[in-house]
């Protein structure tokens, strides 16, 4: 018998490098190995490589100039370095104030959580339903303390969007600093740093099918930022460290791909969202979409299942060849349910219960429809084993 085929529907978690992408990458492994600080003929060509890629980040997201784009390892240390670049250059964190939501990820929550230690406030505002932040609260929730406001751009999990312009208008009358996370949003939905109003911005290029531990902060200019890392001269002084070259060219050329497809992409994806929540639908009972029906991203689909125990769930869908999530890759392995799903006002047993599968550009009509084919002889064993 043949050996079943596998479909990867887990590319929230991250998605496969583009063989463009690794293309542009190689030469700066062996050839083009030079340290950008040198000033010798390898050092200039190593610089020039950066400084290229940042050019293609600044493109990608409507930035004005390239210095609006400092380079880290991520996501996480993006988000990090936003939230406390911005209160260590206010001042101290007892004299702060952030407003953040209560789906961030934890790379938001986590700093935020460690800030408040320090005797930083912080808010954390509640979602609807659909998990969205209504920009009202965002308005009541601001004081004159408050120094930032950190909403994500769509949500890691059930793939909702936020109304960021709307939050983005408001801090702007208000004199406050806005940070959004668009790790999930960028090469997905348009993302425009000036028509979303926002002062810092962070991206991932695992995410758009650039190498893992390359990412991205935007920093609008005139907005002042702590160091995040001191020693050598690199990323305008703010963030010391030899950079990854080869990584950094990959994001480039990624991102540059990406916002090219980006529409075509999303046009497709949605197409086949919408086919996949249909085909689970049709073949399974008691199956709640979880999120915005339409104001998601166009690759998630997050599920709950009555009756089923997400864990399980995952494992035997592994087992049949599909590889999905219970929510967050950097929680998987946590026992607690998520805290984005509570939010959203599920129960504890609705949110144990719940399956996120995402597409990517590689996924086709008949992954998705084989994916749905394999899932519901799963859940209707799990509830008959378990009733």
């Amino acid at each position: 018998m043949s050996a079943q085929r596998r479909i990867y529907l887990d590319n929230a978690a991250t998605t496969p490098l583009a063989p463009q992408a690794l293309e542009a990458m190689l030469p700066f492994f062996t050839q083009e190995f030079g340290n950008a600080s040198a000033v010798h003929t390898w050092g200039r060509e190593a610089k020039r490589a950066i400084e290229a890629a940042r050019r293609q980040v600044m493109r990608a997201i409507g930035a004005q100039q390239p210095q609006e784009i400092l380079f880290t390892s991520g996501g996480t240390e993006s988000d990090n370095w936003a939230i406390t670049g911005t209160v260590f250059a206010k001042g101290k964190p007892e004299e702060c104030h952030i407003i953040t939501s209560a789906i961030e990820h934890h790379a938001v929550l986590h700093t935020c959580r460690w800030l408040e230690k320090l005797g930083c406030r912080v808010t954390y505002l509640p979602v609807d339903g659909y998990g969205r932040v209504n920009p009202a609260d965002v308005e009541k929730a601001i004081c004159p303390e408050t120094v930032l406001v950190s909403v994500m751009m769509a949500n890691n999990e059930v793939g909702t969007v936020q109304p960021i312009a709307e939050i983005g208008e408001i801090c702007r009358a208000r004199k406050v600093l806005l940070h959004t996370d668009a790790v999930q949003a960028v090469g997905a939905i348009p993302v425009d740093v000036n028509a979303l109003q926002v002062d810092l911005l962070s991206l991932s290029a695992h995410k758009f099918h650039g190498p893992k531990g390359a990412g991205a902060l935007y920093v609008r200019r005139g907005v002042k930022l702590a160091n995040l890392l001191n020693g050598g001269a690199q990323e305008r002084g703010l963030r010391a460290g030899t950079e990854n070259v080869p990584a950094l060219v990959g994001m480039g050329k990624a991102i540059e791909m990406a916002a090219e497809d980006q529409a075509d992409n999303a046009a497709r994806m949605t197409a086949l969202r919408q086919r996949l929540i249909a085909a689970v639908t049709a073949r399974v009972e008691n199956v709640r979409l979880n999120g915005h029906p339409t104001e998601r991203l166009p690759g998630n689909v997050n599920l709950s299942f009555d009756g089923v125990e997400g864990e399980a769930l995952l494992l035997r869908l592994d087992l049949a060849g599909v590889a999905g999530s219970s929510g967050s890759a950097c929680t998987s392995g946590a026992l607690d349910p998520s805290h984005v799903l509570m939010a959203l006002g599920l129960t504890e047993a609705q949110a144990q219960g719940s399956l996120r599968l995402t597409l990517g550009t590689d996924t086709t009509e008949a992954d998705v429809d084989e994916a749905a084919d394999r899932l519901a002889p799963i859940v209707a064993d799990l509830r008959k084993r378990r009733y």
